[in-house]
């Protein structure tokens, strides 16, 4: 009953996913609107559709109402990942297709992080004091600020094609398969293979060369429900918090070097740029697609494994988040992430 359930909710997910963003697309282009022109910020050359993540949000929320109607996932989780997600999908279509001031943007999100957390319930006790952390207000607190994180660097690194979509894919099957070998709540483990199938559906016309980009309403909404689900997976399931870092560990390092370099040398961080490593690859290459691969490579030859082996020996997790990302820092250096154009 479960498994056939569980198939299918990921078969809505994908059809769901395919033909909203089929829709959205031929929409887009026909009405030319939400029109991501290129400009020499970008990583592109053709004028090309945005907001194709309204077919993932519908994917994957048709998905988990199905398995919230059938029991399989729990009310406060369903609650937290429709209302806090689709706000910030909301606000991220708004800003597709006409651009809301931060404040605005950083409001909806700090709101829903908020909520997110304290419908989920927190962050336990042990998994504060494991940090040398005394007051539960500092493990809320660093929830919400991981979850703001989630949501602007999934937006930073959504800047060549496929990059995000299967970032996505790759955290919620791996999220999904290291929850289920340590009997972790079965729901959590069902909602991140639908957010993978929906990923997965929405990839088949974002892979290089893409026909249409997900925009903001896509990488926020993915960057807090991946988050979400870490988060939940390890206060419900007794994953270690650093296996969530080590899996999308390409995403952080990428995105945290780029940032703080571009802070120390006073840029207007907050403007929109195209000086990560993986872009500045992706232009010696001249190929989004073997920069995509080579990424899906590093996560599951180099990170997967660590991931694992921080879910299987907690006790060595730390020791396998800094082994992991150590060599990732050294590589964003390498590639001049948030280095300027020559």
């Amino acid at each position: 009953m479960i498994l056939r359930v569980l198939l299918f909710a990921l078969a809505v997910a994908f059809v769901l996913a395919v033909s909203s963003t089929t829709f959205i697309r031929r929409w887009a282009s026909g009405r030319q609107v939400l029109m991501d022109l290129p400009s020499a910020r970008s990583s592109h050359t053709l004028p090309t559709a945005r907001g194709g993540g309204v077919g993932i949000v519908l994917g994957f929320y048709s998905s988990i109402s199905i398995l919230w109607y059938c029991g399989l996932l729990e009310t406060p989780m369903f609650a937290g990942l429709t209302v806090a997600g689709g706000t910030v999908a909301l606000v991220g279509l708004v800003d597709d297709l006409k651009s809301l001031p931060i404040y605005i943007r950083f409001g909806a999100h700090m709101g829903a992080a908020i909520f997110a957390v304290y419908v989920i319930g927190g962050v336990s006790q042990a998994l504060v004091a494991s940090w040398w952390l005394q007051a539960p207000s500092f493990g809320l607190a660093l929830a919400i600020l991981t979850i703001l994180a989630g949501i602007n660097f999934f937006n930073f690194m959504d800047g060549i094609d496929g990059i995000a979509g299967s970032e996505a894919v790759y955290v919620g099957i791996a999220g999904a398969i290291l929850n289920w070998s340590v009997d972790g709540d079965l729901g959590l483990t069902a909602a991140m293979l639908c957010l993978a199938a929906a990923s997965v559906g929405f990839l088949v016309l974002n892979w290089p060369p893409a026909s249409i980009f997900m925009g903001d309403v896509g990488s926020g909404f993915l960057g807090i429900t991946l988050v979400l689900l870490g988060l939940a997976a390890t206060s419900r399931s007794g994953i270690p918090a650093e296996v969530w870092p080590i899996l999308g560990g390409v995403f952080l390092v990428d995105a945290t070097v780029t940032l703080f370099r571009r802070m120390a040398r006073g840029d207007r961080w907050l403007e929109p740029h195209r000086l990560h490593g993986y872009q500045h690859l992706a232009r010696r290459w001249r190929s989004h697609l073997s920069v995509t691969l080579m990424i899906a490579g590093v996560n599951i030859f180099w990170l997967f494994p660590w991931a694992w082996l921080a879910t299987s020996k907690p006790h060595f997790a730390r020791v396998a988040l800094s082994t992991a990302l150590t060599p990732l820092v050294a590589l964003a250096f390498f590639l001049g992430a948030g280095r300027r154009e020559s």
